[in-house]
């Protein structure tokens, strides 16, 4: 269905986004359980998920919080793990940065890696959209995902407690994120970024405050650098050979 006005291009946004309630329920419930277990409230958990709407960075600060890591420590992890909300943003440029201020605030806040994805194929496939139908196209692949991640955290916190520990629901974590970085590997750098962050994360692991998780992170991200710096150097080679 052709993208005809502002509202048609919201709506398609909405429903092009349901699929990923799939994901995001689950795993904001997860958060809701594992942050009721750390001893947060329901409105305490609830804030959380609200203010802070990043999944990954969120579990961070719960286990490092659980530790009694510094707040600074805490601070630093949460925003390595979602350093790539920044490469993200960059990438959106293109299509929103004229838009006003007050609508990149809003966006800004509402980068996840679903409405990432869906916007950028959307404006990749339809390069003449107004800016107007973009942003509108932007907001509402949130107009599913935000609400169900929030209510799904509070749902979570609601029954956490009572779910029994013998269900091992915290063994869900290290397979949601194992499921989430499958599909991320799509080229040779970002295969180069995720080996060496893992070879780097098995020493660093000894590290207090899971300081590890800093140090693996920036091992992977130089080693993707590099590896498409030097795929750019081979192309460039080959293109100039021919």
């Amino acid at each position: 269905m052709a993208i005809t006005t502002t509202k048609s291009a919201f709506w398609k946004g909405f429903r092009d986004s349901a699929p990923f309630l799939f994901m995001a329920s689950p795993f904001g419930f997860l958060f809701g359980v594992l942050a009721a277990e750390a001893g947060l409230i329901v409105p305490e958990a609830f804030a959380f998920s609200l203010t802070v709407f990043a999944g990954a960075a969120q579990f961070t600060a719960l286990q490092l919080m659980q530790e009694n890591a510094p707040l600074i420590i805490i601070l630093i992890s949460a925003l390595a793990v979602n350093l790539r909300m920044a490469m993200y943003s960059a990438s959106l440029t293109p299509y929103l940065g004229d838009a006003p201020m007050w609508q990149r605030a809003i966006a800004a806040y509402f980068i996840v890696d679903q409405s990432y994805a869906l916007s950028v194929v959307q404006f990749e496939q339809e390069p003449e959209m107004p800016l107007a139908q973009r942003v509108a196209y932007f907001f509402g692949t949130n107009g599913l995902i935000t609400p169900a991640w929030v209510m799904a955290t509070a749902l979570g916190a609601l029954v956490g407690t009572r779910i029994p520990e013998s269900w091992g629901v915290d063994f869900v974590l290290p397979l949601a994120f194992l499921a989430m970085i499958g599909p991320m590997l799509r080229t040779p750098a970002h295969v180069a970024a995720c080996f060496v962050a893992v070879a780097a994360s098995l020493p660093a692991s000894a590290l207090p405050y899971n300081l590890g998780l800093i140090v693996a992170g920036i091992a992977g991200m130089v080693a993707g650098a590099q590896a498409e710096l030097w795929l750019e150097r081979q192309k460039a080679k080959a293109e100039g050979a021919k």
